[in-house]
């Protein structure tokens, strides 16, 4: 059949316009990927670190007398918490600081007891809690316990409990610091790749930690603590 050469022109027109077409989008599918590849980022970590002493300690001691005669078990308590009490008065302790806990008694040949044969009848235990700010005394007081043993007291001793509670009053200042450590590396890894560091996309402050200064001590009865938070800040590349 012949063609109309009338409508080649058309035809040509028309292949042209789809060939542009087709061009057109393979121009704009890169023009996509090039801004994907554009909105890079660096996410880097912070830490900023500080050594603090406890402000608040808790000293706890607890002592007990046993024996058959339930009298004579609470006169024993009765005199031991007279010492306990004269001996914190002569390290330096007001009265307010320290507060008298409930007397435990215990009757071993109740009913709901199944106890060894020799265990005394009656075993009682009184408990002495001191709480200061005063965490150098409590410290030195802790040394000094010896004396309440050999007055004959029983101590059912644990080592004092040591709080830092002032984290609100360091909490600016080490979230700046560890913002600051952030933006140095992330300006070290744009310098390594060539790009420039860009304004800050979005960041993360951790939680705080409270630790002991030495890892080898266990943080709750640690007068000297270290301090730390990390913060994870995401920076754009140009």
């Amino acid at each position: 059949m012949p063609i109309d050469k009338s409508l080649m022109p058309a035809a040509v027109f028309g292949g042209l316009i789809a060939v542009g077409l087709v061009g057109a989008g393979v121009f704009i599918g890169q023009g996509v990927i090039n801004a994907r590849v554009g909105d890079r980022q660096v996410t880097v970590r912070g830490v900023a670190e500080r050594n603090v002493q406890a402000d608040l300690a808790v000293l706890s001691l607890r002592f007990t007398g046993a024996g058959e005669s339930l009298p004579e078990v609470q006169a024993k308590i009765d005199r031991d918490l007279a010492l306990v009490r004269a001996f914190l008065n002569h390290q330096g302790y007001p009265a307010d600081a320290v507060t008298i806990g409930r007397l435990e008694v215990t009757d071993t040949k109740a009913r709901e007891y199944v106890s060894p044969e020799g265990t005394p009848h009656y075993i009682l235990a009184q408990s002495v809690v001191v709480r200061t700010n005063d965490v150098k005394r409590v410290a030195q007081t802790e040394r000094a316990l010896n004396d309440l043993v050999r007055e004959g007291v029983v101590l059912d001793f644990t080592a004092p409990t040591y709080v830092f509670s002032k984290l609100n009053e360091v909490r600016p200042s080490m979230i700046a610091e560890a913002t600051a450590s952030a933006r140095t590396g992330a300006e070290q890894f744009a310098k390594d790749s060539g790009a420039p560091l860009g304004p800050i996309a979005r960041a993360t402050q951790g939680s705080f930690e409270i630790l002991a200064r030495e890892d080898v001590d266990a943080e709750a009865t640690s007068l000297d603590k270290r301090v730390r938070v990390v913060t994870t800040v995401s920076y754009r590349l140009r």
